[in-house]
């Protein structure tokens, strides 16, 4: 795909990895790591709702498969990305599991990237799918909120 925002996928991919980096934890505690694996859980949900939804014309990219219907139904009826909500959400339990300043700066990297990704994907929906889309934006936030077009 030959679309200049694409920088966004690599850049999201470079700071999953990167949360990956070795290191102790600065603490833990039972507690911390129960909630870090609900966060987990929960965001792992929502991301494999998504993708499940998505099914054969998931992509990476931020411009929709070629071809495929635009999804409002299931996960999407409540969220337009709940891809990118649940990487953050599963990120944020794996970053507060490990315990590692520099993974909270990458991770407020990660989500500003998934944030700024969202809103320019929705410009390629609306040129792929014009007032279907903006329809469904008006009525389903982007992430968690924002509902409509910005």
């Amino acid at each position: 795909m030959n679309d200049r925002a694409n920088w966004l996928v690599w850049a999201q991919f470079v700071l999953l990895a990167l949360l990956l980096m070795p290191g102790g934890p600065l603490w833990s505690a039972t507690w911390v790591t129960v909630v870090a694996i609900l966060f987990v859980l929960v965001g792992g949900a929502f991301a494999v709702a998504g993708a499940v939804v998505l099914g054969r014309d998931l992509v990476p990219w931020v411009a929709p498969k070629a071809g495929a219907p635009l999804r409002t139904n299931g996960i999407y009826r409540f969220t337009r990305n709940p891809i990118y909500l649940g990487l953050a959400i599963a990120t944020a339990g794996w970053v507060l599991w490990r315990a590692r300043i520099e993974l909270i700066v990458i991770w407020g990297l990660l989500t500003a990237v998934l944030i700024v990704k969202a809103y320019v994907e929705q410009h390629r929906l609306i040129d792929a799918f014009g007032d279907e889309y903006r329809d469904y934006a008006r009525r389903t936030p982007l992430l968690l909120f924002a509902r409509g077009i910005r």
